[in-house]
């Protein structure tokens, strides 16, 4: 007799355990962040200048940046910025060309 009532003190010892855990702990909430990522690769990423032209091409093609930033570091990085994108040299070759975001309306 006495194992059931140690067995039934453990059961609702328990029960109240775990029903007092669950009215004290906090309220859980989350948000769900929805950043656009991919989309612009797809939309033009073979109108941008292609990785190894040299600044000329650039130039000749897109013409003049809008902003042109001084090289730094070694080897020397520089970069152009256009009206949608930017390009980065590395001396006088292309390295790396990125769409500038655009924040959409909410």
């Amino acid at each position: 007799m006495k194992s059931i009532w140690i067995t039934s003190c453990t059961i609702m010892s328990s029960t109240a355990l775990a029903g007092f855990l669950l009215l004290t702990s906090p309220t859980v909430q989350a948000d769900t962040l929805v950043i656009p990522l991919g989309q612009q690769a797809a939309q033009a990423s073979a109108q941008l200048p292609q990785r190894g032209l040299n600044s000329s091409s650039v130039r000749q093609r897109y013409g003049e940046p809008a902003n042109r930033h001084a090289p730094v570091g070694q080897p020397p990085i520089s970069r152009w910025d256009y009206a949608d994108f930017s390009v980065y040299f590395e001396h006088d070759n292309v390295i790396h060309s990125v769409r500038q975001h655009r924040r959409q309306g909410n």
